[in-house]
Order: C-alpha cells, then structure tokens, then sequence
C-alpha cells in the first residue's frame, strides 16, 4: 500500500469540536528533496533575543482555492488528499517588532523528516522553509524544531468551520472567540485572524510566550481587526 491515511477528524472533544487538521492524507513512498533556503537582501539574517512565539495555522479549502493548479502544491491539493487546517510553521518572535530569521545555515532535510511531517505541513519545500528562517533561531536540530511544532499544532482543537461559514456577517472577532472556547487556556485577544484582499479567512495565527503557553498578541502582530467580516470557504462540499 502506498504511503499511510490519517484520519483525524474521528478524534472530536466534544461533538461539534475536533482535531480537525488532516481529513485525509496519504504520503507517496518518493519524497522529492527540496532545494535550500538561504536568506535574501529582502529577506536578510537576523538574530534577535526570543520574546515569544507564534504557532500559523493555515486553511487548506482556501490556499487550494488559491494555488491549487501550482506543481508545488499538487500534494496537499491535487492528490485526493483533504486537509482542515495545516500547519504553517512555528515561528520564533521578538522582543519587539522585528523577529530574528535565518540564524545559522540549514541543512537539507532528509526524506524521513519529511515523511514524518509531511501530513501537518503538506509541502517538502514549505518544511525546509520553515526550518531554515525559523526553526535554526531556536538551536535546536530539525526533528526537535518539528516535534514541538506539531506537538503545538495537534493539540489545538476547532469549532465546527462548516456551520460557521454559514453564519451570516461572521467576524473575525467571533472566529477567534469560537476557536478559543474550543481550547481550554485560550481567549479570542490570544490570537490573530488573516484573511485574502477578498476577505475569506487565510490563516490563524495564535500567539504563544516563551514557554510555548497561550498568550495575548502584541498589538504591533496584525491581522483583521475583531469587528472585519471574514468568509470561510468550503471547497467542494457545500
């Protein structure tokens, strides 16, 4: 049988609140090694002192609406795979408004780490990415960078995202207040909504402190104000 299914959505809390992150995820036998991720003059080094951290959570239905015709993406969004939310990455914060990225050089990961990742960040290169600019300002060797990247990401629960993309003149203030009635220790001020220029919801951004524990945001992170619209697309299923 090629590669492994995860069916996640069978593990629910409550009964409208589930580990809604893969619905289905089959990984191939061959993973295709990605290519390095060095820094860039828009996008440079730099090490800075950790203030806190920031667990990206992204919806899937969304980004395939977005780049699903793109070769990169034909993993999470050509391949029969279905996922909820994935994750986006772990990324180290700073004590300010600049963040420290690029830190030391990176290695190529190897086919094991990314099989072994590859159903919560369904992209090899997006893994390497995020190890690169992220995961090395940590100091910590890539298997330690992803467990506790997905550790984080695995124990966050959702509301049901199908009803609320029904809910007329939903905001971004109610989405995160639905998200953190899901989670115990959460509260709607302790992450940050993104959406397209068109309004639907992009990605989740929950803010962790140096002990990786629910936070509030700094008021500098962004996002959609509480009281924004937000759309929540629902792929193909209505």
């Amino acid at each position: 049988m090629i590669g492994r299914i995860l069916l996640t959505l069978a593990a629910v809390a409550a009964p409208s609140v589930a580990a809604a992150q893969a619905y289905v995820c089959r990984v191939p036998e061959r993973i295709e090694a990605p290519r390095a991720d060095l820094p860039t003059l828009q996008q440079p080094r730099r090490v800075l002192p950790i203030g806190g951290y920031t667990l990206a959570v992204t919806w899937a239905p969304q980004y395939c609406r977005d780049s699903g015709d793109r070769a990169s993406s034909q993993f999470q969004c050509g391949s029969g795979n279905r996922f909820g939310f994935t994750l986006h990455g772990l990324w180290p914060d700073g004590k300010g408004k600049d963040w420290p990225q690029y830190c030391t050089s990176a290695p190529i990961l190897d086919a094991g780490e990314i099989r072994r990742n590859l159903c919560a960040t369904p992209s090899a290169q997006l893994l390497q990415h995020e190890y690169a600019k992220h995961g090395t300002c940590m100091g910590v060797a890539p298997r330690e960078y992803f467990g506790r990247a997905t550790a984080l990401y695995g124990r966050v629960r959702y509301p049901d995202m199908m009803a609320l993309s029904r809910r007329p003149g939903l905001t971004a203030g109610q989405l995160a207040t639905a998200i953190a009635r899901a989670n115990r220790g959460m509260t709607a001020n302790m992450m940050r909504i993104t959406a397209t220029r068109q309004g639907w919801l992009d990605e989740v951004w929950i803010c962790l402190n140096t002990r990786f524990a629910y936070a509030p945001c700094p008021a500098h992170q962004g996002g959609l104000k509480p009281s924004q619209r937000v759309r929540i697309w629902r792929g193909g299923r209505g």
